[in-house]
């Protein structure tokens, strides 16, 4: 049925355009019949098996590589601003969070896993300290909204980015990218691939460096929020017979930018500023501040045809990370909450994946995989005691800066009984350590009947048995801290300010899951397919220890509902997709500040629910003229009772880090000039009031903004130059990307400025 005069589509086409800004989630390669391209239906492999995109009967947001430069999209914040229901945060590369649907994933710690998984040609790259890797040289980048335990293991409670890279083939090819921009940016990239044995052999070889200075002045020297980042890859395929190939593929990143710019809302900067976006920070350590991390990788990918009917998958990765970043947790000049902190984390992991397609009615896989990983987490504390008791926290009401503008540092003992003054250091040094080690062994099944030729059927489990150990170990350097003795709201934490003094301390446990997913898909028509889902995820036991006690805080489960449609117009020159969703939660692990401490602790925040509405349009009217829309809402908050009838302690609340409105746009415009192709494309991202932390508190948030991005340029007929300008950030919106974090522990919470206008040029060779 052709749908061409169609008004549905007709309003959509001029909507997109007024809308004039966002990318495309598709790239042109076939012609209809009237001349006007069609849009390409990007081969996916979510359900492990090749699908075009709108196949696929889960709410998926697919980019290609070439889509990625063409719109400028160079991290995962980038890629976060163009897909419905995902956030990302990046404070630093070592410390990330990830939001798909109101849900947060971001704990450094090493006995915490994660909601949101991270993969990298299918293995796990999810722990938070080692998880940001740059999109650099990809095939595609594949993200999954809502519980992907079934198909991608432990972890993907509620999504999965999936980061497919660029493998060695038989050909030769090369090119390079490199460009200046303001803030010192420096980027130099370039890929070659070439045949080195016949056609059995060959060899892809891809690098990536980026450098910018930081965009925050540090008015104790130096400048914050820069970027230097360094990754080289290196794949070889081997083709064993037509049908049968290995690809081992090394990867490495080095990342070493300078410090976060904490900034503290209630002690103004030596220039008497309060003003959190007024582009400079005063942290009293300046240079010293900064980022050095080493993420390296192995991974073997096998793909063996047993028989016309059969296949089988292997995955075999290897990965680790080392990370030492320090950083200015008071965000203020004063020396109270200065931190270290070292992360380390190894991984190995096997997966054996049969695939059953006989050419029927049935198709479907079923494996086993394994998983091992030992972490750890040593956070540093530094302070002077004699600036620490002017912090509000205290309730001493001593100011923290002197009427010259200087840290106040006039105190130097405090009566603790009458007669008894008790003197204040001015260093103190503690250190908390935290371990974790996972086995876990998971079995899965997915399979997919063909009622008939319109109505498909699946059913998918994973059962997972994993083997924890978590430890907890804390000390002190010199002499205890007098401070310690006086508690806040409880028990001290004598002879340490934040963490009880304790050996290393160890508990192991073993658990038992079931996680499985049940899709209804049915093609109304050759052009829309509609579908519902429910399936149930699980973000896996947090065994929970101290100097004092520990606790098993019980696995997090949501239920899902979805319902959605996959439809196009005008022969596939215009493709959209909606879903709706409802989430039930019920042990939602989330964090609270500790009654008897300075500190955030894991606690069980009882039930919660989330429902929302996704929609995504892309329209390409020729090959000169094409169109990307995409919005989201979501409604998200704890429940006010739980199980019992009891009032939540975070009854009401917004989750954290969740707009309720999200939306992009963008178009790509091209016109031809002699023997040259120019190109225009405008991009907007918008998102509504977010709240920082789950308690809601006033003034920890950040209201709606929306952001203006541009890459415009030319390029050479035969695609083998570009030429290019871009700009994010046109407006140069003044913005904050987190709040609270470590300060709001001593009664002075910090934020985050996100990035100003950020501009450049760059030159691209093919060849």
């Amino acid at each position: 049925m052709s749908c061409r005069r169609h008004p549905l589509a007709l309003s959509l086409r001029l909507a997109l355009v007024a809308a004039c800004a966002a990318p495309l989630t598709a790239n042109a390669q076939d012609v209809a019949p009237d001349g006007v391209v069609e849009l390409d239906r990007m081969i996916v492999t979510a359900q492990k098996r090749e699908q075009q995109v709108q196949e696929v009967p889960i709410a998926i947001s697919a980019y290609s590589g070439e889509f990625l430069q063409d719109y400028n999209v160079r991290d995962f914040t980038d890629i976060g601003n163009v897909v419905p229901g995902l956030v990302v945060q990046e404070q630093s590369p070592n410390n990330p969070g990830f939001v798909i649907r109101g849900i947060t994933s971001d704990s450094g710690e090493a006995n915490v896993e994660p909601r949101v998984s991270v993969f990298q040609d299918g293995v796990s790259i999810s722990r938070s300290r080692g998880s940001i890797v740059q999109p650099f040289d990809l095939e595609r980048v594949e993200v999954l909204r809502g519980p992907q335990g079934t198909l991608f293991g432990r972890g993907a409670q509620i999504g999965a980015v999936h980061l497919i890279q660029n493998k060695a083939f038989n050909g030769y090819e090369s090119g390079y990218t490199v460009g200046i921009g303001n803030h010192g940016a420096t980027q130099a990239s370039g890929y070659a691939n070439a045949p080195l044995v016949g056609d059995t052999l060959y060899a892809r070889i891809a690098l990536f460096h980026e450098k910018r200075d930081g965009f925050i002045e540090n008015l104790s020297g130096g400048d914050l929020n820069g970027k230097d980042t360094l990754a080289l890859r290196t794949s070889f395929r081997l083709d064993l017979r037509d049908t049968d190939s290995l690809d081992l593929i090394f990867n490495f990143q080095k990342d070493a930018p300078p410090g976060t710019a904490f900034r503290s809302g209630t002690i103004p900067t030596r220039r008497g500023s309060l003003d959190v976006l007024d582009g400079t920070a005063d942290l009293n350590r300046g240079d010293q501040l900064g980022l050095d991390r080493t993420v390296n990788g192995v991974t073997l990918l096998g793909n063996f045809h047993l028989s016309p009917s059969w296949s089988l998958s292997t995955i075999t990765g290897w990965r680790e990370f080392d990370s030492h970043e320090e950083f200015d947790g008071d965000g203020a000049q004063v020396f109270v909450a200065e931190f270290a902190e070292d992360a380390r984390g190894k991984q190995t992991s096997q997966e054996f994946r049969f695939n059953y397609d006989g050419g029927g009615r049935f198709t479907g896989f079923g494996g086993v995989s394994y998983f091992q990983e030992q972490g750890s987490q040593r956070v540093v504390l530094r302070t002077n005691e004699r600036s620490l008791v002017t912090m509000p926290v205290l309730g001493l009401g001593i100011p923290p800066l002197l009427p010259d503008g200087r840290p106040n540092e006039m105190v130097t003992a405090l009566p603790i009984a009458p007669g008894v003054m008790v003197p204040l250091k001015p260093y103190h040094e503690e250190q908390y350590i935290n371990h974790g080690d996972t086995t876990a062994w998971e079995l899965f099944a997915d399979g997919t009947w063909a009622v008939n030729d319109r109505l498909n059927l699946t059913l998918g489990l994973r059962g997972t048995h994993e083997d924890v150990t978590a430890g907890y170990q804390s000390d002190f350097l010199g002499v205890p801290s007098m401070l310690g003795m006086m508690p806040v709201n409880g028990p001290a934490a004598f002879p340490n300010l934040l963490y009880l003094p304790s050996p290393l301390v160890e508990r192991s446990e073993s658990f038992r899951s079931l996680v499985g997913r049940a899709v209804a898909d049915y093609a109304i028509n050759d052009d829309l397919t509609g579908y519902a889902s429910i399936s149930r995820g699980r973000r896996p036991n947090v065994v929970n220890v101290d100097a004092l006690s520990s606790e098993i805080i019980d696995d997090e489960i949501v239920i899902s509902g979805e319902l959605g449609l996959k439809g196009a117009f005008d022969g596939g020159r215009f493709v959209y997709d909606v879903a709706a969703y409802r989430y039930e939660y019920s042990n939602f692990q989330t964090t609270v500040r500790d009654d008897d401490s300075l500190r955030y602790v894991r606690a069980n925040g009882g039930n919660a629910t989330a429902w929302g509405a996704e929609l995504s349009m892309s329209w390409r009217a020729s090959d000169r003229l094409s169109a990307f829309l995409n919005y989201g809402y979501i409604d998200a908050s704890f429940d006010d009772t739980d199980d019992d009838g009891n009032v939540q302690e975070l009854a009401g609340n917004r989750f954290r880090l969740t707009p309720d409105h999200t939306a992009s746009a963008g178009v790509d415009i091209r016109f031809p000039a002699g023997a040259h192709e120019w190109y225009l494309r405008p991009s907007w991202n918008w998102r509504s009031h977010v709240y920082f932390e789950d308690d809601n508190f006033e003034g920890i948030e950040q209201a709606g903004y929306a952001l203006y991005n541009l890459k415009a340029g030319v390029r050479t007929a035969d695609g083998r130059w570009d030429l290019g300008v871009y700009a994010s950030n046109l407006t140069d919106k003044a913005y904050l990307i987190d709040g609270g974090n470590t300060g709001r522990l001593f009664g002075t919470p910090t934020s985050i400025q996100g990035s100003p206008r950020l501009y450049g040029v760059t030159l691209t060779g093919r060849f």
